[in-house]
């Protein structure tokens, strides 16, 4: 069985053309399968501005109505994805732009409303991996956008970190998936004031204990969520750190295993 690796990157990357570039040419250099999921950094809120769309946020969430979700669309599916497709083929590594509409891959619900409307916001509910099984094996990489569909013509803004997730547990049946989320840190941290104190190892065992100690808290919480869901189905370890983890061996950072 061949290793997968499923790698979501943010807008610590994406808002740094020079990060950016230097980031996909690594990437291109892996010859194993490889998809990559990106969020949208900083831009839709740009966009957003400079339309005189207000951007409404709750907990640091987006709340996406119907004309946040075209900038989103436009943003996500569009500049950032295509822009992205485009340097990996300067890098001589093939590569496809999708949302989850695309082939069918990821359907999700539209979030039910509770305590708070999050507008036109998608929970995964399903994942298809005939199409991505087919490019990867002609090592043609996937890439995605943070944006499903409902299967009844609904785009919807979805986390992700769910979307990378999701992929590296429906691709686990096909491939031996690792999921790898890069961002600014080196790591999970013991204190978020220094930046050396990475935790190296978390598992099922030590994982409630970081959280009743509040070391996992606020938003690295829905992180370590994703990771704990993604090895409790199949997915062989998930990595947290900076993008150096995937291409420098001796770099540091935090696995996350069962």
């Amino acid at each position: 069985m061949k290793t997968l690796k499923v790698i979501k990157i943010g807008g610590n990357i994406i808002d740094n053309e020079d990060v950016l570039q230097s980031f996909l040419k690594e990437l291109s250099k892996i010859e194993e399968p490889k998809l990559l999921v990106h969020g949208g950094g900083r831009l839709a809120t740009k966009l957003a501005n400079q339309m005189q769309v207000e951007v409404k946020m709750i907990d640091g969430r987006r709340i996406t109505d119907a004309e946040t979700l075209d900038i989103i669309t436009m943003v996500y599916a569009g500049k950032i994805n295509k822009h992205i497709v485009a340097n990996l083929q300067a890098n001589n590594c093939d590569a496809i732009g999708f949302s989850g509409a695309d082939g069918n891959t990821i359907v999700s619900d539209k979030r039910p409303v509770k305590t708070i409307d999050y507008g036109f916001v998608g929970d995964v509910k399903q994942v298809s991996t005939k199409s991505l099984e087919l490019l990867l094996n002609n090592n043609i990489t996937p890439v995605f956008c943070a944006i499903t569909h409902d299967k009844n013509g609904q785009l919807l803004n979805t986390n992700a970190d769910t979307i990378a997730s999701e992929l590296a547990i429906a691709l686990s049946q096909i491939f031996k998936t690792e999921l790898y989320y890069c961002f600014e840190k080196n790591g999970v941290l013991k204190d978020v004031n220094d930046d050396y104190s990475v935790i190296e190892s978390i598992t099922s065992e030590n994982v409630q204990q970081l959280i009743d100690n509040q070391i996992i808290s606020e938003g690295m919480l829905p992180k370590i969520n994703n990771c704990m869901h993604a090895v409790k189905h199949n997915v062989q370890k998930v990595c947290i750190g900076k993008p150096e983890m995937l291409f420098d061996k001796n770099s540091t950072y935090t696995t996350i295993s069962k």
